[in-house]
């Protein structure tokens, strides 16, 4: 990122990331597991943040939010995907592979 604002933002969204990880390291294993996979997605809007240019308006826009991860993240939540479609594929794809790998 070149961009002060993006840095910034970047910067933001990094501290807001590490202040919920501490949160989550300090709660029992159960409550852990049942956040894993929106920790993980964090993670993975932090990568995202770190490679993309955003527009001056659209980096400010979440600049301005108090948790702009978590806006983010609840966003996502809410976006249909074809994750669990490509997930049946690829054990689908695997099966496949060990029956001609055992055929001989």
């Amino acid at each position: 990122m070149n961009d002060g604002r993006n840095e910034r933002l970047y910067g933001k969204m990094h501290a807001e990331q590490e202040q919920y990880k501490t949160w989550l390291i300090g709660q029992p294993p159960q409550e852990i597991l049942s956040h894993a996979y929106e920790y993980s997605v964090r993670e993975d809007i932090l990568m995202a943040m770190e490679y993309t240019e955003f527009t001056p308006a659209q980096v400010g826009a979440l600049l301005g939010s108090p948790a702009p991860l978590a806006d983010v993240y609840r966003l996502w939540e809410k976006r249909e995907s074809g994750h669990m479609e490509e997930i049946i594929s690829t054990v689908e794809g695997c099966a496949d592979a060990l029956i001609r790998g055992s055929s001989g």
